[in-house]
């Protein structure tokens, strides 16, 4: 009698949150747990999968060549897109935390990149102004520079696509803007009382504060940074030219998913990938013991 006595007591309860239970099992939880199921098989959507084993991991990490330049490329992608827009948005925290005028409207203005910067409709603008006859190129014309197709260079198309990362540093630059505030201003006086300069209140006092922050910042942007996709695929065309240069691990996967229809092998990469982010993920965790400082 207790127990129906508590679901009744909580019907209401479980009725609001129905909506969420059906989405979660029936966009996430099932979808999760069928791809793992495809990864150990032979799967192209249209006839039934046949079990494999580890063929489609044999496969990527042996005779697959793509597979490898998707590795790397990405692993440019998120380990010089992320420092760079970290630190372009610490250095702009900074600034905005002077006490401006107008910080409000100021902060509107830098974060609308992170609202949009994912988005197609600047994938194609980013393409148009690194094109040959973009805006880049017309600058540099001015100096006498002749410009390249710095997206159909295979040397300089991955570098378009971290600028484009490092553009988008709004959500960071809100995060540091707030960990900045919660710093006592005591802290920055006594050191100035004891003869400290700008350089030495940040080293010793601003930055050892905020790395709560940075770790916050770090993860989440690595793993946003390793599942990008939109960039790659509009300024590529859904190819990851020139010669696999922009060929994102999450482009290559939608390849071999929705192109090649070799959904079984597409499953394989994708679990493959939540593997590497929970491994980068649970090394910061580990080395966070020796660089981030908290209160107590």
């Amino acid at each position: 009698m207790k127990r129906f006595k508590f679901l009744s007591n909580n019907t209401v309860g479980y009725l609001f949150l129905a909506p969420w239970f059906l989405g979660f099992f029936g966009l996430m939880f099932i979808p999760v747990i069928a791809s793992l199921y495809f990864s150990f098989t032979q799967y192209d959507m249209i006839t039934p999968p046949q079990w494999i084993g580890l063929d489609n991991f044999k496969e990527m990490f042996l005779h697959d060549g793509r597979f490898l330049k998707s590795l790397k490329v990405t692993f440019t992608y998120v380990f010089i897109g992320v420092p760079l827009e970290l630190t372009f948005a610490l250095l702009l925290a900074i600034v905005l935390n002077k006490g401006i005028k107008s910080l409000g409207l100021y902060r509107a203005i830098y974060y609308v990149p992170s609202l949009f910067g994912g988005s197609v409709a600047i994938a194609i603008l980013w393409r148009q102004v690194f094109g040959h006859e973009g805006i880049v190129n017309q600058v540099l014309g001015v100096f006498g520079v002749e410009g390249i197709s710095w997206i159909g260079t295979p040397e300089y198309a991955i570098y378009t696509l971290i600028l484009l990362k490092a553009w988008q540093f709004g959500a960071p630059m809100i995060i540091f803007l707030a960990g900045l505030k919660q710093i006592p201003d005591e802290l920055h006086e006594a050191a100035s009382i004891d003869g400290a300069g700008r350089f030495t209140k940040f080293f010793r006092i601003t930055l050892p504060l905020l790395t709560p922050i940075i770790f916050f910042n770090v993860i989440m942007q690595i793993i946003n940074s390793f599942q990008a996709f939109t960039p790659a695929y509009i300024v590529s065309e859904g190819t990851g030219g020139p010669v696999d240069s922009t060929l994102f691990y999450t482009l290559y996967l939608y390849i071999q998913g929705f192109t090649n229809f070799n959904m079984g092998y597409a499953s394989a990469m994708a679990w493959f990938l939540l593997v590497i982010i929970i491994f980068l993920t649970a090394l910061f965790f580990i080395s966070s013991r020796k660089w981030v400082y908290y209160e107590n």
